[in-house]
């Protein structure tokens, strides 16, 4: 049975490839892409992780396998203008961007989704590990963390809209794990079956950020004091973009115990450090908020969710109360965080019985928490 035509977003990976594969099995039509955007200056270039030369070729061989047409699109500028260019910027701002979650906000879901309605597409399919189902109950739909919560990658993907989430596929988001996801690809005879996962972020070359901003951004290597939290000078460091929240390399030793990055300043340009302790905040403010499962609240309008401030951290007990306008809210938490970090995402689940804490609410970008001794002004609530 026909169910309709799909555009299944390929990144020459195992788990882009048997996403494709499962669709098609369904009864969908199934037009693979993959997304062209690598950077000329990048060394990744044929061996590289996601959308490199590489991988196109690995995404074409799949397609070819499971008998399904593949293209390929430009995105290099795109990209270059929504991704790369926005995680130089946040580093000169002295915070930590998180790519992964605005290439899926603006590249994938956004962009790539409107190329495939173009093509007179009905879906697009990624191969996130998530879930997606229309409540009855609320009338909105939901993005749900994933069957194996060790592949769980809602976390960078709560930006998706209400119209989105309608149009969008994530048949790997009930699987048991990635080993049936191998297991499946083995079975059909698709060469990624046993391919590494990538682990970097794909368009940052071997050496490291660091090199990469001191070659797009070099004012971001500007010297500049490392200071305690009573605003003692313990010595210099290389510029505030090469560090982060929580970090202890590459700071001055202290005879009193190990030290923490605390929080950046880049106004004075200063690196604040503090004991270990001085990292724990029970408060941030987050901006930017989107919200999933939720209708955006009324002002002071108070949520009880389990919030996560990091990729691979744990969701911990907090209230959130929005601002005047949904998109800045205060989330106080239950137990203090550690290393509460500005630019990286706070998203908030909730949910009932078998699946509490499991549907994403909304979430948005950490703007600011008070640690210890040191506090950075935010948008007031």
């Amino acid at each position: 049975m026909h169910k309709g035509t799909v555009v299944a977003a390929m990144s020459g990976g195992v788990d882009s490839a048997v996403t494709a594969a499962l669709l098609k099995q369904q009864g969908y039509d199934v037009i693979g892409i993959t997304l062209q955007i690598w950077q000329e200056h990048a060394d990744q270039g044929k061996h590289g992780g996601c959308c490199s030369l590489g991988a196109v070729e690995d995404a074409r061989r799949a397609a070819s396998r499971i008998g399904i047409p593949h293209y390929v699109l430009n995105f290099r500028d795109y990209f270059a203008d929504k991704v790369i260019d926005q995680f130089v910027d946040e580093y000169r701002r002295g915070r930590t961007p998180n790519p992964c979650v605005e290439c899926n906000r603006s590249v994938k879901f956004d962009e790539l989704l409107r190329h495939a309605e173009d093509l007179g597409a009905d879906f697009l399919a990624t191969g996130h590990y998530g879930r997606i189902r229309f409540n009855e109950g609320t009338g909105r739909h939901e993005l749900l963390k994933s069957v194996d919560s060790a592949k769980d990658q809602s976390y960078a993907l709560y930006t998706l809209t209400q119209r989105q989430l309608s149009k969008t596929l994530m048949p790997l988001g009930h699987l048991t794990g990635k080993q049936e996801t191998r297991r499946i690809a083995a079975e059909l005879g698709l060469s990624v079956a046993n391919k590494a996962d990538s682990q970097e972020i794909c368009f940052v070359p071997r050496e490291g950020y660091v090199p990469f901003l001191k070659e797009k951004a070099p004012e971001t290597a500007t010297s500049g004091p490392v200071v305690d939290t009573s605003g003692r000078v313990l010595g210099q460091h290389e510029g505030i973009a090469f560090y982060t929240i929580g970090q202890r390399k590459r700071l001055p030793a202290n005879p009193d115990g190990p030290l923490f990055v605390v929080a950046l300043d880049p106004k004075t340009n200063s690196v604040i450090v503090g004991r270990d302790e001085e990292l724990f905040a029970s408060e941030l403010v987050a901006d930017t908020c989107l919200w999933s499962a939720l209708p955006p609240p009324e002002p002071g309008a108070k949520i009880s969710a389990l919030t996560k401030i990091r990729y691979n951290g744990t969701a911990s007990p907090s209230e959130i109360e929005a601002s005047a306008d949904s998109t800045v809210v205060r989330c106080r938490f239950q137990v203090p965080q550690r290393a509460i970090t500005p630019g990286q995402s706070a998203v908030f689940y909730g949910g009932e019985g078998d699946e509490a804490g499991q549907v994403v609410l909304g979430g948005g970008v950490i703007d600011v928490a008070v640690t210890g001794n040191c506090s950075s002004s935010a948008n007031s609530l």
